[in-house]
């Protein structure tokens, strides 16, 4: 039959089941598909807290969000065209972000009355027979039946068989969205490839859900994204936790560094101790430790000895290593401390989205123990800010914090991957002798960036102790005079602040250099700040954006940007924690606009405060 092909130009999609449903492959193969077609994405992956949350119950809904588009986009969208929900209770999680006139497509099994109790609808309610849906375009589909019926030669039991569910939705979004299947066979290859069975089993299902689409005859019309108008170059979709070990091992190789990874596994971290883990090829170790304090002291002991020490976390996991921290800040020693943020106190929300620990990275420790930390603001930065991160750390011999959070390690988007020659050197300079007016080695005698050297163990002549104890100046034997101690202090803040000498001035990402508004960001809030901007200044608003990479110390120029505008707003995924260091560094009246729902601020709820803020 003929059907009408209608070309659209931005759509946003979410795959919505429970936990054991597949929802995150389906997704995660819808996206890679997506990539490999030129087409600009963002995604946003929506895991339930519970490991194994009671099947078909709302706490156990796992969603992932996909928005393409043939123009640049910056989030995956405020709200949906088309809604996948694999039972009741991804329903009705879920609906209210689907657009009036936009698409449900459900699996009718998911409705029975065991499913429909379990999302907590009244006795007798079917939001597929009564009028709840008639504002939608409902596409009801009986999944299980259908994958099971294409599935009747095999001699796989029922249970294993609807585990390819999700291969029959993606194949019939394949077919709705003009789509060719190779590249996932290709991946159910090489994942199944051993076994057969399996393979072939998930294969049949996703033809079986495309031919389905195919030789329906209710669906009339297919659609079509072309492909986005991106700078030339060689691209592949990237997560951030995946841009992260990617930005390590760079870093490693361009410095002559062996790679270690210290790690205890934490959610949304774990990916990076994970992926690493496959790079052995490169010289990386990597090794997962009994707890958080023995992952650090093993990184920092790797440091000492003339390796690039890493060790990574979440929030929880971060308190735990505050005292080997101070420990690593008292040696002045490099290593890369990582944290991949969530929602807190304590466990909070640990599969959930929050800028929660910058306060933390500033002031989490005891004493005065101060340290560079670098944010990254998307998917793909998370490479750059990660590298610099290492950059920052061995030419100014200092721990580093990077900062990102579970919207950017689980996202993903298109990423341009440079070549070895465009990335910047990192000069590494071990001491391997004793200088001109040393007797004997001077392990805190300072250079130009009051760094001090570095000098690995067992080199003749540079025999050095190190210890949390505090230093004397110069020699690096125990002191406790007082005067020294202040000496000491003061030398290691102002280590840090001389950094703001080596790294770029801060630009404006958008917007005129002077104007009503400032908006300042940092981390995940980019592709929100950035479109919200974006659609304030179309409207003739005087509006501009800047996004902080450097958050400690801050480019300094920073402060005269924030006086070339009336008012500062700092939108943040957290109870206001960037505003509190602004107002404090630069006595500025600055305004908050905070979201603490375990949910990125989305473009619309900027583009109306920013709109209060020009009426007001």
């Amino acid at each position: 039959m003929e059907r009408n092909q209608e070309v659209l130009q931005d759509v946003v999609i979410k795959f919505a089941g429970d936990s054991g449903d597949g929802m995150q492959l389906t997704g995660s193969q819808f996206t890679n598909n997506t990539a490999m077609m030129g087409i600009d994405l963002a995604t946003f992956p929506d895991f339930p807290a519970e490991i194994r949350a009671p099947i078909g119950t709302l706490p156990g809904v796992s969603g992932f969000q996909l928005r393409f588009s043939s123009d640049n986009i910056f989030t995956p969208g405020d709200s949906l065209d088309v809604l996948v929900a694999m039972n009741a209770a991804a329903l009705k999680t879920n609906i209210a972000g689907l657009k009036k006139g936009g698409k449900v497509i459900v699996n009718t099994d998911g409705f029975d009355s065991k499913n429909l109790r379990l999302a907590n609808y009244p006795d007798g309610e079917n939001p597929l027979e009564n009028e709840s849906l008639n504002n939608y375009e409902l596409i009801k589909i009986d999944v299980t039946k259908l994958t099971r019926e294409s599935l009747k030669d095999f001699t796989m039991g029922m249970k294993e068989k609807d585990r390819a569910k999700n291969m029959f939705v993606l194949g019939f979004l394949y077919f709705m969205y003009n789509r060719d299947m190779d590249n996932t066979i290709s991946f159910l290859k090489e994942k199944f490839g051993k076994k057969p069975e399996i393979f072939e089993s998930n294969v049949k299902v996703l033809q079986a859900g495309y031919n389905y689409g195919d030789t329906t005859e209710t669906f009339t019309t297919t659609y079509s994204v072309e492909k986005a108008k991106m700078e030339p170059g060689a691209y592949r979709s990237i997560m951030g936790n995946q841009a992260v070990s990617l930005g390590l091992i760079a870093a490693s190789q361009k410095s002559g560094l062996p790679l270690f990874l210290g790690s205890y596994p934490i959610t949304p971290a774990s990916d990076i101790l994970h992926d690493l883990s496959k790079y052995k090829n490169f010289g990386v170790r990597t090794f997962q430790a009994e707890d958080e304090i023995a992952a650090i002291t093993s990184s920092i002991g790797a440091a000492y000895g003339g390796s690039l020490g890493v060790t990574t976390s979440s929030g929880p996991g971060i308190a735990l290593k505050g005292e080997a921290i101070g420990l690593a800040v008292m040696l002045e020693i490099p290593l890369v401390i990582v944290n991949i943020q969530r929602g807190g106190p304590s466990t909070g929300l640990p599969t959930k989205t929050e800028q929660s620990d910058l306060m933390q990275a500033y002031y989490g420790r005891n004493g005065e123990c101060p340290m560079p930390i670098v944010s990254a603001s998307t998917p793909a930065d998370c490479f750059e800010a990660v590298y610099e991160a290492v950059k920052i750390a061995v030419q100014h011999m200092t721990p580093v914090m990077f900062l990102s959070d579970g919207y950017i390690a689980n996202g993903a988007e298109p990423w341009k991957f440079p070549g070895s020659d465009d990335l910047p050197p990192i000069t590494v300079n071990f001491k391997t002798q004793l200088g001109d007016q040393e007797e004997i080695f001077l392990p805190y005698l300072r250079d130009e960036k009051l760094a001090r050297p570095w000098a690995i163990p067992g080199t003749p002549g540079l025999e050095h102790r190190v210890g949390g104890l505090e230093k004397q100046n110069v020699t690096g034997n125990i002191s406790y005079e007082p005067e020294n101690h202040q000496l000491m202090v003061k030398i290691r803040q102002e280590k840090v602040d001389k950094i703001a000498d080596y790294i770029p001035e801060q630009k404006l990402d958008s917007g005129p250099e002077k104007g009503k508004i400032l908006v300042l960001g940092w981390g995940s809030t980019y592709g929100a700040i950035k479109s919200a901007c974006a659609e304030m200044q179309k409207k003739g608003h005087a509006i501009s954006h800047a996004h902080l990479r450097y958050v400690r110390p801050f480019p300094k120029n920073l402060g005269d940007i924030i006086k070339n505008f009336d008012t500062v707003l700092i939108p943040e995924i957290n109870n206001g924690q960037l505003i509190k260091i602004i107002r404090d560094q630069y006595l500025v009246d600055a305004k908050g606009y905070n979201k603490i729902m375990g949910v990125p601020i989305t473009k619309t709820e900027l583009v109306i405060k920013l709109e209060e803020m020009v009426k007001n």
